[in-house]
């Protein structure tokens, strides 16, 4: 994998992870029994704590990577090893051959 496609995947699971995270710890003004702003949403968390999901998400999408990163170079689970469809049945010759 080059550098280009790893920064590249890199940030899409980034950003995968943090939508996975940002649910974790949510309270909302109902459940901390604070009073909410007028015209807040009653979803709206009261402290999203975004430093420390930042953080997570950049911990937990560097687990990954590096899982994915070391799959691909040792090759413990390939295509060839996923099981799916038989393709023994289909022609795979032209129809004029």
């Amino acid at each position: 994998m080059n550098i280009v496609l790893g920064v590249a995947v890199f940030y899409v699971m980034w950003w995968i992870v943090l939508f996975a995270i940002l649910p974790w710890g949510v309270k909302t003004a109902q459940e901390t029994g604070e009073q909410s702003v007028p015209g807040q949403a009653t979803s709206a968390p009261q402290q999203p704590m975004m430093l420390k999901k930042v953080i997570w998400t950049t911990v937990v999408t560097s687990v990954l990577f590096g899982v994915l990163v070391a799959n691909n170079h040792y090759g413990w689970l390939t295509l060839d090893d996923l099981p799916g469809p038989s393709t023994d049945h289909l022609i795979l010759s032209s129809p004029r051959g």
